[in-house]
């Protein structure tokens, strides 16, 4: 009966107050089941929304036709959608910019890394073939 209530008072006494709290909270709650599996979720796909319907203006308007009262909100309409296409269409362009960049430097950090580790090799190496001749040597003289 008393730890029931213990359990109880303790699960009513934990305030999340700060991040480190929520965080620890979360990894207590992981931890006490360790066999269980952990889901993590995946990136969600970007969706372009240029493409996921086709745009059709609808309501082209003649060259002796006249401009009536509704036309400015359909001309309206018409422009803001598409100073929204070519805001994405340039922020797309301004993402792939980006990642290009940001693999252009994996590859230049990469291939850096990989030179020094190279020539620390190689040094390594000659190291271990001169004391490996000094050794020899000295073996001979011994001898």
């Amino acid at each position: 009966m008393e730890t029931e209530e213990n359990s109880v008072e303790e699960k009513k006494r934990r305030v999340i107050k700060t991040a480190t709290d929520l965080q620890r909270l979360k990894l207590e709650k992981l931890m006490s089941n360790p066999n269980k599996p952990v889901v993590i979720p995946e990136a969600q796909k970007e969706r372009n929304c240029n493409q996921t319907a086709p745009s059709f203006v609808r309501n082209v308007m003649g060259s002796s036709a006249g401009a009536g009262s509704g036309e400015f909100h359909v001309y309206r309409h018409l422009r803001r959608k598409e100073y929204s296409r070519q805001k994405n269409i340039q922020a797309m362009s301004a993402r792939e910019q980006q990642d290009q960049e940001f693999q252009r430097k994996i590859e230049h950090n990469q291939r850096v890394a990989e030179e020094k580790t190279a020539k620390k090799r190689a040094k390594r190496l000659k190291k271990k073939e001169r004391s490996k001749k000094k050794h020899e040597l000295s073996k001979t003289v011994e001898n």
